[in-house]
């Protein structure tokens, strides 16, 4: 079916993008059907050739290094060389002096609050809104539920509640009030009762001895409600709260002998709606449906209709949730997370708008103003349900390489806030410090957005696949799974923390690690992620709303403005470690080694493009070689396809094994997917598979895509197989 474009202000623009911008979009923000169209041109005149530039120097880069890392002279394991030859291409930009973020106006989820944060692909409504909803969670269902309660023997969830099972959440979940809310003597575990006082001032707790006491530290009652069916108490520690429900009329209540029917925790403080990595977005269609659900999440009206155990179920935005406080006022706290944005990077074009020469545009550019001018619906209302409360948008922007391109977003943006009407830094900017040259630049890509910049993240998946590329002819690269022992991994995730404290980030904005990639390792995750905040993150990314009260445990246990304090006095890093590049060196690879990492990589690879390709599935739980299932996106392939085209390019593996591997894995893919009904098999025929195709080209073609990236050619292959199953269905 041809595409249908409407022409406005020498643009060409998809009927279906120009009916959504004209007849949602813009409707109640004040802003002129020809003020927007006729900005957005002038906007693509004077920044397209900006965009096209930054990337011919990418690869004018690349190629120096490439050619550098070629010489036989030159030792890639000689970093003092190496890095003189980074300053004379201009690949590391000299530093300037110390200096302090500007950044106005920001939200204390942001600024001062420290919680964990979920990213969610805004193109799938269910998904998005179970994540805004994500801001409140049950900790008796998320220890209940996964296995952070071993799930053998006695404490086996079964068909039916488990009593045993159900004591033992109660019993860690006590202990996790010693820990937060500690009382002046005894345990909750031993309280028979919870009550605020007559003054309401403070609580009371009875304990199983028959004495009375209290909390140890009596400021952290926050409020409290008293329903005629149920009793809440608020309470606050480390800048989160704390929800005790009592109902002795709940099964749970019913076996607390303080009636404590569950403990509501704030979890997921903040929310990245994304419009990139999770998304599979390839044409205009695609792309107004993602603009779609962030505009319904604007403006509070979006709602999704789903089926469940029968029963038809309607999913909304949370209301906020109102408490009497200790001085008897009422007050509210809000209902839903607070979200960012994420758009895409510079990479990528999209055919939903042409520019007069018939071209397509920059789809960073486009997503800057579509997201900004969605979110006007929430800065123009002055009460109710608001996302940002300080009158800001939050946009996180991925895939920068290097202050130039941090600078070309900060005009990019100041572009969009002159033409919308927009007080200047509105449009805030989360930086993904997840590419070489923001790393070893990122004190200068930080002061290029001082004024609007709220967020500084370690995404080390895309990170260790850049690495990956940038050193491409140096040698061999570890295998993907040794990866994190590296000496660059280590120094790259201090850095980004000793740069954003050193440019004043405490208690204005936050530092960000990464995914927890394990949604079924609840146990791990408890174990593990507690580093994040221990490193002085104020947030990091889980991959569901569970993950998300499990992990608000730790900041709990750790208060991290503290721990930003400590940190901050501490002695930086060698700088030549972030150079260090993650060659095998003098280790020689066994034959089952080689053999194991390959299908590894096959099967990782396969498993997540045949649900990219055939279904349009950005981000999803893929079941590895071993059947652990495992969060994959563009990242993740990042770097299996990097690692596979490495190795290639090296000897180390051929071809054939290649080819020989994904056919037997393919087999295995299919396995793994033989119960949805909507997955098409990819063996024994391979030729007439579009997926199989894809999965060969990334990793045969992976040393000849720009950066590295997989988004190119995913791109490229969506299109095909949406344009084949057109065909058919005509």
């Amino acid at each position: 079916m041809p595409t249908e474009y409407q022409m406005r202000c020498g643009l060409g623009v998809n009927a279906q993008l120009a009916n959504f911008i004209e007849t949602k979009a813009l409707p109640g923000t004040g802003v002129e059907l020809n003020r927007f169209w006729s900005g957005l041109a002038a906007i693509l005149a004077e920044l397209v050739p900006v965009n096209e530039r930054l990337l011919e120097q990418r690869t004018t880069l690349q190629i120096a290094i490439d050619d550098w890392y070629r010489e036989e002279n030159n030792d890639p394991s000689n970093i003092v060389a190496f890095e003189a030859f980074l300053r004379d291409i201009g690949y590391l930009a000299p530093e300037g002096p110390t200096f302090s973020i500007a950044t106005s106006d920001v939200d204390p989820e942001i600024a001062t609050t420290a919680g964990p944060q979920l990213v969610v692909p805004v193109s799938n409504a269910r998904f998005a809104l179970n994540a805004a909803n994500a801001r409140w969670g049950s900790l008796y269902d998320a220890l209940y539920g996964t296995d952070a309660i071993p799930t053998d023997g006695s404490l086996s969830p079964g068909l039916e509640y488990n009593e045993q099972r159900g004591a033992e959440v109660i019993r860690k979940s006590a202990s996790f009030l010693d820990l937060a809310i500690p009382l002046t003597a005894g345990t909750h575990a031993a309280a028979v009762a919870y009550e605020v006082s007559s003054n309401v001032k403070e609580v009371l707790v009875r304990l199983s001895d028959g004495s009375e006491t209290g909390l140890s530290n009596p400021s952290q009652f926050a409020g409290y409600v008293h329903d005629s069916d149920q009793r809440k108490i608020l309470f606050r520690n480390n800048g989160l709260h704390i929800e005790c429900r009592f109902d002795p009329a709940h099964p749970i209540g019913a076996q607390s002998p303080a009636d404590l029917s569950d403990i509501i925790l704030e979890a997921a403080v903040t929310t990245i709606q994304d419009c990139e990595d999770s998304v599979a977005a390839v044409d205009a269609d695609d792309k107004v449906r993602v603009y779609a659900n962030w505009l319904g999440l604007m403006k509070d009206d979006l709602q999704e209709v789903f089926e469940k155990d029968g029963e038809s179920i309607t999913r909304c935005l949370k209301s906020d949730r109102e408490y009497v406080g200790a001085d008897g006022k009422t007050f509210t706290l809000p209902g839903r997370s607070l979200m960012l944005v994420r758009n895409v990077g510079l990479l990528m074009t999209t055919d939903a708008l042409l520019d007069g020469n018939g071209n397509e545009i920059p789809e960073g550019i486009l997503d800057a103003m579509i997201t900004s001018i969605c979110a006007m619906h929430d800065l123009k209302k002055n009460s109710g349900m608001q996302n940002s409360r300080s009158k800001s948008v939050y946009i996180v922007k991925p895939k920068l390489h290097g202050p130039e391109e941090a600078a070309f977003t900060n005009t990019l943006f100041g572009r969009v806030e002159d033409v919308l009407g927009l007080p200047r830094n509105t449009l805030k900017i989360g930086v993904m410090d997840e590419e070489r040259r923001t790393s070893l630049n990122l004190k200068e890509c930080i002061r290029a957005v001082r004024k609007r910049i709220v967020f500084i993240n370690t995404g080390f998946l895309d990170r260790t696949g850049d690495e990956i590329y940038t050193v491409m002819h140096a040698d061999g690269v570890l295998p993907k799974t040794d990866m994190k022992s590296a000496t660059w991994l280590s120094a790259y995730e201090n850095n980004n923390v000793d740069v954003a404290l050193e440019a004043g980030f405490a208690g204005r904005a936050q530092i960000g690690k990464g995914m927890w990639a394990k949604p079924d390792a609840m146990a791990e995750m408890l174990e593990s992620k507690g580093s994040h905040p221990d490193a002085g993150a104020s947030t990091a990314w889980v991959p569901s709303p569970t993950a998300a009260v499990l992990h608000a445990m730790h900041y709990h246990e750790i208060n991290v403005h503290s721990r930003q304090q400590e940190i901050a006095s501490r002695q930086a890093g060698v700088p030549g470690d972030l150079l260090s590049p993650p060659l095998l060196g003098e280790r020689v690879l066994s034959a089952a080694e080689i053999a194991r990492e390959i299908d590894n990589s096959c099967q990782s690879i396969l498993g997540y493009v045949v649900r990219w390709v055939d279904q349009g599935v950005g981000c999803s739980k893929v079941p590895d070689i071993d059947d652990i299932g495992l969060m994959e996106d563009r990242a993740t392939l990042r770097i299996s396809s990097q690692v596979l085209a490495n190795w290639l390019m090296h000897g180390i593996c051929s071809r054939e094994q290649v080819e020989a591997s994904f056919k037997r894995m393919a087999a295995a893919v299919d396995e793994q997917n033989a119960s949805d009904q909507a997955y098409r098999n990819v063996a024994p025929d391979f030729g007439s598979s579009i997926a199989f195709k894809t999965a060969l080209e990334l990793v045969f073609d992976g040393a000849d895509q720009p950066s590295g990236y997989t988004e190119p050619i995913l791109h490229r292959r969506r299109r095909e197989a949406k344009s084949k199953r057109e065909k058919v269905t005509c």
